[in-house]
Protein backbone atom coordinates (compact mmCIF):
# COMPACT_ATOMS: atom_id res chain seq x y z
CA UNK A 1 0.00 0.00 0.00
CA UNK A 2 1.45 3.09 -0.79
CA UNK A 3 1.70 5.99 2.03
CA UNK A 4 0.65 9.45 1.22
CA UNK A 5 0.95 12.82 2.37
CA UNK A 6 -2.19 14.97 1.75
CA UNK A 7 -2.19 16.01 -1.70
CA UNK A 8 -1.94 19.67 -3.02
CA UNK A 9 -4.37 21.56 -3.95
CA UNK A 10 -6.72 20.43 -6.69
CA UNK A 11 -7.30 23.48 -8.70
CA UNK A 12 -4.77 26.11 -9.91
CA UNK A 13 -7.09 28.47 -7.59
CA UNK A 14 -6.47 26.69 -4.83
CA UNK A 15 -2.42 27.60 -5.49
CA UNK A 16 -0.18 29.71 -3.36
CA UNK A 17 -0.28 33.56 -4.59
CA UNK A 18 2.67 35.44 -5.23
CA UNK A 19 2.96 37.60 -2.24
CA UNK A 20 6.26 40.00 -2.97
CA UNK A 21 5.29 43.33 -3.91
CA UNK A 22 6.56 44.11 -7.91
CA UNK A 23 9.51 45.45 -8.12
CA UNK A 24 9.43 48.42 -10.35
CA UNK A 25 7.32 51.53 -10.29
CA UNK A 26 4.19 51.87 -11.60
CA UNK A 27 4.96 52.80 -15.09
CA UNK A 28 7.06 49.56 -15.34
CA UNK A 29 4.27 47.43 -13.85
CA UNK A 30 1.54 48.36 -16.48
CA UNK A 31 4.40 47.31 -18.85
CA UNK A 32 4.71 43.97 -17.53
CA UNK A 33 1.04 43.86 -17.21
CA UNK A 34 0.12 44.33 -20.83
CA UNK A 35 3.77 42.28 -21.74
CA UNK A 36 1.86 39.54 -20.30
CA UNK A 37 -1.35 39.84 -21.76
CA UNK A 38 0.24 39.65 -25.43
CA UNK A 39 2.48 37.02 -24.28
CA UNK A 40 -0.96 34.89 -23.92
CA UNK A 41 -3.29 36.36 -26.11
CA UNK A 42 -1.18 37.57 -29.14
CA UNK A 43 1.61 35.14 -29.25
CA UNK A 44 -0.65 32.02 -27.59
CA UNK A 45 2.25 31.27 -25.55
CA UNK A 46 1.89 28.42 -23.27
CA UNK A 47 0.68 29.66 -19.98
CA UNK A 48 3.59 27.95 -18.37
CA UNK A 49 6.13 29.45 -20.73
CA UNK A 50 5.02 32.95 -19.53
CA UNK A 51 4.53 32.48 -15.87
CA UNK A 52 8.10 31.66 -15.99
CA UNK A 53 9.09 34.32 -18.33
CA UNK A 54 7.28 36.68 -15.83
CA UNK A 55 9.04 35.32 -12.75
CA UNK A 56 12.59 35.43 -14.86
CA UNK A 57 11.95 39.08 -15.28
CA UNK A 58 11.08 39.58 -11.49
CA UNK A 59 14.01 38.39 -10.54
CA UNK A 60 16.58 40.57 -12.64
CA UNK A 61 14.17 43.43 -11.65
CA UNK A 62 15.07 42.53 -7.92
CA UNK A 63 18.48 41.86 -8.15
CA UNK A 64 18.12 45.68 -10.02
CA UNK A 65 16.16 46.87 -7.23
CA UNK A 66 18.80 45.56 -4.13
CA UNK A 67 21.50 47.88 -6.40
CA UNK A 68 20.24 50.92 -7.99
CA UNK A 69 16.62 51.52 -6.37
CA UNK A 70 13.09 51.16 -7.94
CA UNK A 71 13.46 50.00 -11.55
CA UNK A 72 11.97 52.18 -13.91
CA UNK A 73 11.41 51.92 -17.94
CA UNK A 74 14.07 55.08 -18.63
CA UNK A 75 16.79 52.58 -16.34
CA UNK A 76 16.13 49.14 -18.06
CA UNK A 77 16.85 51.15 -21.13
CA UNK A 78 20.00 52.50 -20.09
CA UNK A 79 21.03 49.07 -18.95
CA UNK A 80 24.77 48.30 -19.33
CA UNK A 81 26.17 45.08 -20.54
CA UNK A 82 27.75 44.93 -16.78
CA UNK A 83 24.41 45.23 -15.40
CA UNK A 84 22.96 42.33 -17.18
CA UNK A 85 26.36 40.06 -17.01
CA UNK A 86 26.33 40.66 -13.04
CA UNK A 87 23.03 39.56 -12.75
CA UNK A 88 23.77 36.19 -14.61
CA UNK A 89 26.87 35.88 -12.79
CA UNK A 90 24.81 35.90 -9.31
CA UNK A 91 22.18 33.37 -10.33
CA UNK A 92 25.42 30.90 -11.94
CA UNK A 93 26.74 31.79 -7.75
CA UNK A 94 23.12 30.50 -6.80
CA UNK A 95 23.59 27.29 -8.56
CA UNK A 96 21.40 28.24 -11.82
CA UNK A 97 22.54 26.11 -14.54
CA UNK A 98 23.06 27.10 -18.27
CA UNK A 99 19.44 26.22 -19.54
CA UNK A 100 17.61 28.21 -16.86
CA UNK A 101 20.24 31.72 -17.53
CA UNK A 102 19.19 31.22 -21.32
CA UNK A 103 16.00 30.93 -20.79
CA UNK A 104 16.20 33.92 -18.65
CA UNK A 105 17.97 36.13 -20.75
CA UNK A 106 15.23 34.85 -23.43
CA UNK A 107 12.68 36.36 -21.10
CA UNK A 108 14.20 39.55 -20.72
CA UNK A 109 14.61 40.20 -24.12
CA UNK A 110 11.18 39.16 -24.84
CA UNK A 111 10.29 41.89 -22.68
CA UNK A 112 12.56 44.54 -24.11
CA UNK A 113 10.84 43.76 -27.72
CA UNK A 114 7.81 44.60 -25.88
CA UNK A 115 9.12 47.96 -24.40
CA UNK A 116 10.63 48.97 -27.68
CA UNK A 117 6.95 47.89 -29.45
CA UNK A 118 4.97 50.39 -27.24
CA UNK A 119 7.38 53.35 -28.30
CA UNK A 120 9.81 52.88 -25.17
CA UNK A 121 13.54 52.80 -26.91
CA UNK A 122 15.53 49.61 -26.91
CA UNK A 123 17.62 48.10 -24.80
CA UNK A 124 20.79 47.98 -26.44
CA UNK A 125 22.75 46.08 -23.70
CA UNK A 126 21.23 42.72 -24.75
CA UNK A 127 22.42 42.86 -27.86
CA UNK A 128 26.06 42.72 -25.84
CA UNK A 129 25.64 39.97 -24.26
CA UNK A 130 25.43 36.55 -25.37
CA UNK A 131 23.25 33.35 -23.97
CA UNK A 132 25.22 30.74 -22.56
CA UNK A 133 26.22 27.40 -24.03
CA UNK A 134 24.61 24.57 -22.80
CA UNK A 135 24.71 20.89 -23.72
CA UNK A 136 21.39 19.33 -24.69
CA UNK A 137 20.33 16.73 -22.59
CA UNK A 138 18.98 13.61 -23.67
CA UNK A 139 15.41 12.70 -22.62
CA UNK A 140 15.64 9.93 -20.03
CA UNK A 141 12.44 7.35 -20.54
CA UNK A 142 10.70 5.21 -18.04
CA UNK A 143 11.32 1.83 -18.69
CA UNK A 144 8.17 -0.10 -20.55
CA UNK A 145 6.87 -2.16 -17.39
CA UNK A 146 6.89 0.85 -15.26
CA UNK A 147 4.99 3.18 -17.88
CA UNK A 148 2.68 0.55 -18.26
CA UNK A 149 1.95 0.71 -14.58
CA UNK A 150 1.65 3.73 -14.31
CA UNK A 151 -0.97 3.87 -16.91
CA UNK A 152 -3.15 1.34 -14.75
CA UNK A 153 -5.22 1.65 -11.71
CA UNK A 154 -3.70 -1.01 -9.44
CA UNK A 155 -0.63 0.39 -8.10
CA UNK A 156 -2.89 2.69 -6.32
CA UNK A 157 -5.08 -0.10 -4.63
CA UNK A 158 -5.96 0.89 -1.05
CA UNK A 159 -4.98 4.34 -1.11
CA UNK A 160 -7.17 7.30 -0.13
CA UNK A 161 -8.61 8.92 -2.67
CA UNK A 162 -11.87 8.90 -4.55
CA UNK A 163 -12.03 6.03 -6.58
CA UNK A 164 -12.94 8.30 -9.78
CA UNK A 165 -10.26 10.37 -8.80
CA UNK A 166 -7.88 7.34 -9.53
CA UNK A 167 -9.67 6.49 -12.55
CA UNK A 168 -8.95 10.17 -13.80
CA UNK A 169 -5.10 10.13 -12.74
CA UNK A 170 -4.68 6.62 -14.98
CA UNK A 171 -6.24 7.99 -17.54
CA UNK A 172 -4.11 11.26 -18.19
CA UNK A 173 -1.08 9.37 -17.76
CA UNK A 174 -2.41 6.93 -20.69
CA UNK A 175 -2.80 10.04 -23.01
CA UNK A 176 1.01 11.19 -21.95
CA UNK A 177 2.25 7.84 -22.71
CA UNK A 178 -0.26 6.49 -24.84
CA UNK A 179 -0.08 9.50 -27.48
CA UNK A 180 3.04 11.21 -26.16
CA UNK A 181 1.03 14.41 -25.42
CA UNK A 182 2.41 17.39 -22.81
CA UNK A 183 0.39 17.30 -19.89
CA UNK A 184 -0.42 20.60 -20.90
CA UNK A 185 -2.29 19.21 -23.90
CA UNK A 186 -3.72 16.52 -21.93
CA UNK A 187 -5.11 18.99 -19.26
CA UNK A 188 -6.52 21.28 -22.17
CA UNK A 189 -8.77 19.26 -24.17
CA UNK A 190 -12.27 20.17 -24.10
CA UNK A 191 -14.68 17.32 -22.88
CA UNK A 192 -16.22 17.34 -26.22
CA UNK A 193 -13.37 16.25 -27.98
CA UNK A 194 -13.09 13.20 -25.43
CA UNK A 195 -11.51 9.84 -26.92
CA UNK A 196 -13.80 7.12 -26.19
CA UNK A 197 -14.51 3.58 -27.72
CA UNK A 198 -14.26 4.03 -31.81
CA UNK A 199 -12.13 7.36 -31.77
CA UNK A 200 -9.08 6.62 -32.81
CA UNK A 201 -7.14 9.51 -32.68
CA UNK A 202 -7.60 12.98 -31.12
CA UNK A 203 -6.52 16.79 -31.98
CA UNK A 204 -4.66 18.98 -29.21
CA UNK A 205 -3.57 22.53 -29.47
CA UNK A 206 0.17 22.27 -28.99
CA UNK A 207 2.93 24.78 -28.61
CA UNK A 208 2.23 28.15 -30.09
CA UNK A 209 -1.55 26.93 -30.76
CA UNK A 210 -0.19 24.49 -33.60
CA UNK A 211 -2.90 21.70 -34.07
CA UNK A 212 -1.76 18.31 -34.68
CA UNK A 213 -3.74 14.85 -34.66
CA UNK A 214 -2.64 12.03 -32.10
CA UNK A 215 -3.76 8.18 -32.35
CA UNK A 216 -5.48 6.92 -29.22
CA UNK A 217 -4.95 3.19 -28.65
CA UNK A 218 -7.74 0.71 -27.68
CA UNK A 219 -6.13 0.66 -23.94
CA UNK A 220 -6.48 5.27 -23.93
CA UNK A 221 -9.83 4.46 -24.97
CA UNK A 222 -10.90 1.88 -22.25
CA UNK A 223 -9.28 4.44 -19.39
CA UNK A 224 -11.14 7.14 -20.92
CA UNK A 225 -14.30 5.42 -20.60
CA UNK A 226 -13.56 4.34 -17.37
CA UNK A 227 -13.03 8.30 -15.99
CA UNK A 228 -16.08 9.21 -17.75
CA UNK A 229 -17.81 6.69 -16.58
CA UNK A 230 -16.87 7.54 -12.89
CA UNK A 231 -16.46 10.84 -13.09
CA UNK A 232 -19.13 12.57 -10.36
CA UNK A 233 -19.72 15.95 -12.53
CA UNK A 234 -21.68 16.35 -15.78
CA UNK A 235 -18.55 18.03 -17.64
CA UNK A 236 -19.78 21.07 -20.12
CA UNK A 237 -18.69 19.82 -23.57
CA UNK A 238 -16.83 23.23 -23.86
CA UNK A 239 -15.37 22.83 -20.71
CA UNK A 240 -12.18 20.67 -19.25
CA UNK A 241 -12.18 17.05 -19.93
CA UNK A 242 -10.62 16.41 -16.81
CA UNK A 243 -11.38 18.06 -13.30
CA UNK A 244 -10.73 18.72 -10.22
CA UNK A 245 -12.27 17.06 -7.13
CA UNK A 246 -14.33 20.26 -6.90
CA UNK A 247 -14.96 20.13 -10.66
CA UNK A 248 -13.02 22.98 -11.73
CA UNK A 249 -10.07 22.72 -13.88
CA UNK A 250 -7.48 20.40 -13.35
CA UNK A 251 -4.19 21.65 -11.85
CA UNK A 252 -0.99 19.46 -13.64
CA UNK A 253 0.10 19.33 -9.95
CA UNK A 254 -1.72 16.96 -9.20
CA UNK A 255 -0.89 14.81 -11.96
CA UNK A 256 2.44 15.57 -10.82
CA UNK A 257 2.26 14.75 -7.32
CA UNK A 258 0.13 11.13 -8.68
CA UNK A 259 3.60 9.97 -10.44
CA UNK A 260 6.10 11.29 -7.83
CA UNK A 261 3.85 8.53 -5.65
CA UNK A 262 4.10 5.64 -8.26
CA UNK A 263 7.76 6.64 -8.56
CA UNK A 264 8.66 6.09 -5.45
CA UNK A 265 6.71 2.89 -4.93
CA UNK A 266 8.22 1.48 -8.60
CA UNK A 267 11.55 2.41 -7.47
CA UNK A 268 12.29 5.01 -10.42
CA UNK A 269 14.92 8.01 -10.08
CA UNK A 270 13.60 11.77 -9.77
CA UNK A 271 13.83 11.84 -13.47
CA UNK A 272 10.60 9.82 -13.73
CA UNK A 273 7.99 12.58 -14.28
CA UNK A 274 4.90 13.20 -16.46
CA UNK A 275 6.74 14.59 -19.25
CA UNK A 276 9.43 11.64 -19.00
CA UNK A 277 6.16 9.62 -20.16
CA UNK A 278 6.54 11.68 -23.30
CA UNK A 279 10.09 11.25 -23.82
CA UNK A 280 8.87 7.10 -23.31
CA UNK A 281 6.29 7.39 -26.17
CA UNK A 282 9.36 8.95 -28.33
CA UNK A 283 11.68 6.09 -27.27
CA UNK A 284 10.09 2.96 -27.31
CA UNK A 285 8.87 4.02 -30.79
CA UNK A 286 11.52 4.52 -32.18
CA UNK A 287 12.94 1.17 -30.41
CA UNK A 288 10.10 -0.74 -32.50
CA UNK A 289 11.26 0.70 -35.55
CA UNK A 290 8.85 3.86 -35.67
CA UNK A 291 10.28 6.07 -38.30
CA UNK A 292 11.73 9.58 -37.56
CA UNK A 293 9.35 12.27 -39.10
CA UNK A 294 5.97 10.02 -37.70
CA UNK A 295 7.79 10.38 -34.39
CA UNK A 296 8.10 14.38 -34.95
CA UNK A 297 4.55 14.86 -36.32
CA UNK A 298 3.21 12.60 -33.55
CA UNK A 299 5.31 14.53 -30.76
CA UNK A 300 4.12 18.13 -32.91
CA UNK A 301 8.22 19.51 -32.66
CA UNK A 302 8.64 22.39 -35.02
CA UNK A 303 12.51 20.84 -36.02
CA UNK A 304 13.17 17.12 -36.72
CA UNK A 305 16.45 18.04 -34.83
CA UNK A 306 14.48 17.92 -31.71
CA UNK A 307 13.00 14.78 -32.52
CA UNK A 308 16.96 13.11 -33.28
CA UNK A 309 17.70 13.65 -29.65
CA UNK A 310 16.06 10.33 -29.18
CA UNK A 311 18.13 8.80 -31.96
CA UNK A 312 20.44 8.98 -29.14
CA UNK A 313 18.77 7.64 -26.62
CA UNK A 314 17.61 4.36 -28.58
CA UNK A 315 21.47 3.73 -29.26
CA UNK A 316 22.45 4.09 -25.42
CA UNK A 317 19.93 2.11 -24.71
CA UNK A 318 21.31 -0.72 -27.26
CA UNK A 319 24.62 -0.33 -26.31
CA UNK A 320 23.89 -0.76 -22.63
CA UNK A 321 21.68 -4.04 -23.59
CA UNK A 322 25.07 -4.96 -25.25
CA UNK A 323 27.21 -4.27 -22.44
CA UNK A 324 25.25 -6.21 -19.67
CA UNK A 325 24.35 -9.42 -22.34
CA UNK A 326 27.15 -10.04 -24.76
CA UNK A 327 29.87 -12.04 -23.40
CA UNK A 328 32.62 -10.37 -25.04
CA UNK A 329 31.15 -7.31 -24.27
CA UNK A 330 34.09 -4.95 -23.07
CA UNK A 331 36.51 -7.34 -23.62
CA UNK A 332 38.49 -4.60 -24.96
CA UNK A 333 38.58 -2.65 -22.20
CA UNK A 334 39.81 -4.97 -20.07
CA UNK A 335 43.62 -6.08 -19.40
CA UNK A 336 44.39 -9.32 -20.81
CA UNK A 337 45.16 -11.94 -18.65
CA UNK A 338 48.39 -13.56 -18.20
CA UNK A 339 48.90 -17.10 -20.34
Amino acid sequence: MLQLTPPPPDTVADAVPDALAFPGDAALRIAFDTWQDALLRERRMAGNTAEAYARDLRQFLAHQQARHGCPTIPALIALKPRDLRGFLAARRAEGIGGRSLMRQLAGLRSFARHLAREGHGTVAALGAVRSPKVERRLPRPIPIPAAKAMTGTALRDGEDREPWVIARDAAVIALLYGSGLRISEALGLPAKDAPGPGIDSVTVAGKGGKMRMVPVLPAVQQAMAAYRAACPYALDPDGPLFVGAKGGPLSPRIIQYAVAAMRGALGLPPSATPHALRHSFATHLLGRQGELRAIQELLGHASLSTTQLYTKVDATRLMDAFDAAHPRAGAGRRAPSAA
